[in-house]
């Protein structure tokens, strides 16, 4: 499907969804069926989001069952691998015909009281490795005005841009008395010493490694878990693009991974060096190994890309790419690798055949979370813990509380007396089948305050707690949120009300007719899995 130029885009639709990310082609898709017009505004160049990018459809499902509609049919036939998926969306958006703006990002939002009215984007184009651009083009852009809206983003940049209330970073275990809310214990302790000059306080600390905030556990800040690429690489030389050092490189920044691997060697265990780099082999791509104390993301990142602007986003997405380039020249040149394992490192390159307009980097970063809506109902844990009941569920969650670490951190092992490093954040409660019953996902965790906006919909960025997203930010769960989002907003149009005045009964009836799963009384059984 090509960009649109400024002819084609259509002087009005009855709903505007931003991002093709599976939940808003998900959304578009719904929106059409039910007879009503719609375009998708997407930032980059390609639709699918992290499932066109390296997530397989079934990696979230660890029972199809309690998924249906749209949703169903993306696990089905949407491929096994990432240029099958976007080849996918593709077809079913062209099929639908509908219209996708690409290379366009949010730069402003009109409202008339509570409703956005319109919205001007400006055009973006992302670089050769797909890295959203500090700065967009200059020109007037496009302004896109609709009835409805659906903010189908990772990181809820229309839902923040419409002035709705919305919460990032972790909070407290008061907040909504959740017993897992907030810092954590420290994780992977490992008794290499933090200091650049070894025992040196004064040397200060090596990169990538912080201060300990000193928030007790439980606490609230505004850290968030991290981000990585899911991808994959190659020995094959007619597949193999090679990975090359940042331009700034400078080994001394990766003391900490040397340090690291010679305690790794020290003990026996070179063969974990694999999990600083390429990382932990999912299923054919590799994502972070949250069990190793350095690995293919660099933490503390995430707490700034939450809520912060283009420039910044940017520079972060940027910075992800090249720790990766970073450790793996590191781990091919330092001596204090194993020669054995130096070798097979540096015969990993990006393979080219997953993403060949990027030279093999994943166009989508894997933003596990950003901001979340403050709606009319927060999900909690106590939702995810089956220990809630709600009327208006428009959607099954069903995995378990899913963090990975927030920080990288400097501590003192009590039992040396020593300083040490660890992670902190990281958490895997429930495995894929979390308890084990699905929970069900109310209709108000997508509506803002009706006083805020009310004509807009968030289907990812949904309205849930630090613990409760961390359970339910499965892309399954995204599209099928995404088309229960499409039908509700086709009905407020039809029947010229506000998001939240839509009827329910009519709704879930719609849901239900079109195959969604709304309620599932069987228990679900699983294998945990990392994500």
């Amino acid at each position: 499907m090509a960009t649109l130029t400024a002819a084609d885009i259509p002087a009005h639709v009855d709903v505007c969804v931003y991002a093709a990310t599976p939940a808003g082609c998900t959304a578009a898709l719904a929106v059409a069926r039910e007879g009503r017009s719609v375009l998708i505004i997407e930032p980059s160049r390609w639709v699918g989001g992290i499932l066109g990018a390296g997530i397989k459809p079934l990696q979230d499902c660890p029972n199809p069952s309690s998924i249906g509609g749209l949703a169903r049919e993306t696990n089905l036939h949407g491929g096994k691998l990432p240029a099958a998926t976007r080849a996918y969306f593709l077809e079913r958006l062209s099929q639908a015909r509908i219209p996708v703006l690409y290379e366009h990002r949010l730069a402003a939002v009109s409202k008339d009281g509570s409703r956005i009215v319109s919205v001007r984007c400006e055009h973006a184009p992302p670089d050769a490795w797909g890295v959203p651009p500090a700065e967009a083009l200059p020109g007037p852009g496009r302004v896109v005005t609709a009835s409805c809206f659906i903010d189908a983003s990772y990181e809820g940049d229309l839902m923040a841009r419409a002035g709705v209330s919305f919460a990032i970073g972790r909070e407290g275990s008061d907040r909504y008395h959740e017993q897992y809310a907030g810092v954590g214990k420290p994780t992977n302790v490992t008794p290499i010493d933090p200091f650049i000059a070894p025992g040196d306080p004064g040397s200060g600390l090596l990169w990538q490694v912080e201060s300990d905030h000193g928030k007790p556990q439980g606490a609230a800040d505004d850290y968030t878990q991290a981000y990585n690429f899911r991808f994959y690489v190659t020995s094959d030389p007619a597949r193999r693009v090679p990975f090359t050092p940042p331009a700034d490189y400078d080994p001394a920044r990766f003391e900490l991974v040397g340090r690291f691997v010679a305690h790794l060697v020290a003990h026996g265990q070179d063969q974990a060096i694999s999990g600083i780099f390429p990382g932990w082999l999912n299923d054919g791509e590799y994502n972070y190994q949250r069990h190793s104390l350095v690995s293919i993301a660099p933490l503390g990142l995430s707490r700034r890309y939450q809520d912060g602007g283009y420039a910044e986003r940017s520079a972060i997405w940027r910075a992800h790419i090249d720790w990766m380039r970073g450790i793996h020249h590191f781990l091919t040149t330092d001596e204090r690798v194993p020669p054995i394992r130096r070798a097979a490192i540096a015969a990993l390159g990006l393979d080219r055949t997953h993403h060949p307009d990027t030279d093999g980097w994943p166009h989508q970063l894997y933003v596990r979370i950003a901001r979340r809506l403050v709606g009319r109902y927060v999900l909690t844990e106590a939702d995810v813990m089956n220990r809630t009941t709600v009327d208006d569920a428009v959607g099954l969650g069903q995995y378990g509380v899913d963090t990975y670490p927030v920080r990288r951190i400097a501590i003192n092992d009590t039992s040396t007396g020593r300083m040490v490093v660890a992670t902190e954040g990281n958490m895997f409660i429930g495995g894929n089948a979390g308890t084990g019953t699905p929970y069900g996902i109310p209709y108000r965790a997508l509506t803002p305050e009706t006083a805020q906006c009310s004509n807009l919909l968030v289907p990812v960025c949904c309205s849930a707690s630090y613990i409760a997203y961390a359970a339910s930010r499965m892309e399954p769960v995204f599209q099928v949120l995404g088309e229960s989002a499409g039908v509700a907003a086709s009905q407020a149009v039809a029947q010229g009300v506000a998001v939240q005045e839509v009827s329910l009964p009519a709704l879930r009836s719609r849901l239900v007719e079109v195959g969604q799963v709304l309620a599932a009384p069987v228990k679900l059984h699983g294998k945990p899995s990392d994500r």
